[in-house]
């Protein structure tokens, strides 16, 4: 049954109070221009210019606030998202918080392969996500529910191997252990409810939405400045993998121009030296702060 929540247009959001997603969704809501503070003091913190207001919760439990409708956005990890099977609606990608959740097991052991799991215990802070992989594998495992220091299961004898959530692999190796397989690449996801919203607050998220997509389309992009002779025009806008045409304008010398446009920060070192060969010159690469599109 639909339930509809009130008629404010007000947002509630919720975001992890600390940890390792903290620090960059706090810098990605201030950087589309929400003003707060005293958000590690506080456990409820009304924004100023914005008409949100920010909860402050462990991780694990933002998505089912969201799927209850206690909050209208989240910001989480896609591996607590999908190991606690909220209804929730996933709305973007963040491209922050990278890791993967994945098996491992003792460099040394005969533990090789998925299938080799088969009869063994797992260790793992990821009950769901670990018996729903075996179970297409068609492997039966046992698992050991674990809440932190997952990689030190083996060498206490208390499981044959572990799933856990990897970034460089480090912690693994310094206990001895190999990453066999993935079951789950993880990014920070913006969530929001499945109930219903009142017109307003569809509104207000559009908006939020807006500022999100412009914030994290100038992260990978760059503004750039060069002069150029005017007959290498045509050369570089071949060259520069820019959204729209670039800027050109006249320089008070004979025969140069001034060329501006916004390129992909990744493709910025590609094209660099094709740009010299053309003649470019004084070329300037600038952040970008943000950008509407």
């Amino acid at each position: 049954m639909n339930r509809t929540k009130d008629s404010s247009t007000s947002l509630r959001i919720a975001i992890q109070k600390s940890g390792r997603l903290t620090d960059k969704t706090v810098s990605l809501l201030q950087g589309i221009g929400i003003d707060f503070d005293n958000y590690k003091r506080n456990l409820m913190v009304k924004t100023r210019n914005f008409d949100v207001e920010l909860l402050l919760l462990r991780d694990d439990d933002i998505p089912e606030y969201v799927q209850d409708g206690v909050c209208d956005l989240g910001f989480v990890g896609a591996n607590v998202t999908y190991e606690s099977r909220a209804d929730v609606k996933v709305l973007r990608g963040l491209n922050y918080g990278k890791c993967r959740l994945s098996l491992a097991a003792p460099k040394n052991g005969n533990i090789k392969t998925p299938q080799d799991f088969d009869g063994k215990t797992v260790a793992t802070s990821y009950p769901n996500l670990t018996r729903s992989f075996f179970e297409e594998q068609g492997v039966n495992i046992k698992i050991v529910g674990i809440s932190g220091a997952v990689e030190i299961a083996p060498q206490l004898e208390v499981a044959d191997a572990i799933v856990d959530l990897v970034s460089t692999g480090g912690t693994l190796r310094a206990n001895g252990l190999e990453e066999l397989d993935t079951i789950l690449e993880s990014e920070t996801q913006l969530i929001q409810t499945n109930m219903e919203l009142s017109p307003g607050k569809k509104q207000l998220i559009e908006k939020f939405l807006v500022r999100i997509d412009g914030y994290q389309q100038a992260k990978k992009s760059r503004y750039i400045m060069l002069n150029a002779p005017e007959s290498a025009v045509e050369d570089i806008k071949a060259i520069i993998p820019s959204m729209r045409s670039p800027t050109v304008v006249p320089l008070a010398e004979d025969d140069m121009v001034a060329i501006h446009t916004v390129i992909p920060l990744n493709e910025f070192w590609v094209v660099m030296e094709e740009l010299k060969a053309t003649g470019a010159s004084d070329i300037v690469m600038l952040p970008i702060e943000s950008m509407i599109l």
